[in-house]
């Protein structure tokens, strides 16, 4: 049984158009009808899930793009070894935004603790 696009989005919480730039992408696979209309397999649902909690993470679509398929077929699929070292990649690039960020909030913080003295 085939899915619609918009049960597709019903199913997995996300829009219609979230879904079509997955399609583009080569990141689900859909069929169109010979009214134009995509399809999907019912394990789209799964798919799309599994790529939204890959961009909450921080992957961009070109990364999650590189993924092996079992990283995408399979919801809450733990990281394959291929992809180690882009997570310890993201790992760092997080954790440096949390020092700017602190560095940024200590100078915030000095300048208005100076702006309150005066």
């Amino acid at each position: 049984m085939q899915l619609a696009i918009g049960e597709v989005a019903k199913q997995s919480g996300v829009s219609v158009r979230a879904i079509r730039h997955y399609d583009r992408h080569g990141l689900l696979t859909s069929k169109r009808a010979c009214n134009g209309y995509r399809y999907f397999p019912p394990q789209a649902v799964t798919q799309v899930r599994q790529i939204q909690r890959l961009i909450n993470i921080g992957f961009s679509i070109a990364e999650i793009c590189s993924f092996p398929d079992c990283m995408l077929m399979v919801e809450g699929a733990a990281f394959c070894p291929e992809t180690q070292a882009l997570q310890y990649k993201r790992l760092e690039d997080i954790e440096r935004q949390i020092s700017e960020l602190e560095s940024r909030r200590v100078r915030l913080m000095a300048t208005l603790a100076e702006g309150i003295a005066k």
